[in-house]
């Protein structure tokens, strides 16, 4: 098998999570090229007694690691004082590692290139800083009950505030004009409701939010080939994905306050 070939199964998570470190799809997915790029040239490698999926991560971290959008470089991002400098990279890439994309902690301390009680106190620290500076109003557009109250309570002990939940297109665009929300999480599909993606491209031309996905197949939105959301939960997700997604998506949005 070539390396091409054995890479190719791990590029849509590599994408989910350079996106989510990165705060955005186009600087996410130009990094995932740039890495795959430089394995396929010889310019790095996979690594010696590792899977293709932990090399391909940690060969994207190093890339990272050395790029203009590593910590401290994006001015850009409204944050609250000293959260910049409480949430560097390299904590946030820990979360995101174990918590998204569900690497061991020993795993993610080699991505990392740190030990592994390193990466778990930079969890502890990193994921403490998000959930007590960025809470935020919430929307939850999903069809499924049971679905829609499982994310509400777990939006809710994280300190969220669960403004409104609706079921199909027309009510999710009525309701956040009427509750203006921080942060919106949808489904993709409503089923007869409609278009959860149609429902988040009406309520984005009234205000400026962050919005994650939820999707039972993550993957047929991140091909890189196509505008296509920064932020992706995949069904069943767990708490700690949800977690980890939404203080992503609100730490890099720089209009989060006007918002809500």
């Amino acid at each position: 098998m070539s390396m091409k070939e054995a890479l190719a199964p791990h590029l849509p998570y590599l994408r989910r999570y350079a996106r989510a470190l990165s705060g955005s799809q186009e600087r996410g997915d130009a990094h995932v090229r740039a890495t795959l790029a430089s394995l396929l040239g010889g310019k790095q490698s996979l690594g010696e007694g590792v899977s293709p999926r932990v090399g391909l991560y940690r060969a994207f971290q190093d890339d990272w690691s050395e790029s203009d959008d590593a910590p401290g470089a994006d001015s850009r991002v409204s944050r609250p004082e000293g959260l910049l400098k409480a949430l560097s990279g390299p904590k946030r890439a820990a979360v995101l590692l174990t918590s998204v994309e569900a690497f061991s902690l020993e795993e993610a301390a080699y991505i990392l290139n740190q030990t592994p009680k390193q990466v778990e106190a930079a969890i502890v620290e990193a994921q403490d800083v998000i959930d007590r500076l960025l809470a935020s109003r919430v929307l939850i557009i999903e069809d499924e009950p049971i679905i829609a109250m499982d994310l509400e309570n777990l939006l809710v002990e994280l300190g969220h505030d669960v403004v409104a939940k609706a079921a199909t297109r027309d009510e999710a665009v009525a309701m956040a004009r009427a509750k203006r929300p921080g942060l919106v999480l949808a489904d993709i599909n409503l089923g007869e409701g409609g278009s959860g993606i149609d429902a988040v491209a009406e309520i984005l031309t009234s205000f400026d939010i962050p919005v994650i996905f939820v999707t039972a197949y993550p993957e047929k939105l991140l091909t890189g080939e196509r505008p296509e959301p920064a932020y992706l939960i995949a069904k069943p997700f767990l708490p700690e994905t949800i977690q980890a997604t939404v203080g992503q998506a609100l730490f890099f949005h720089p209009q989060r306050e006007q918002a809500a």
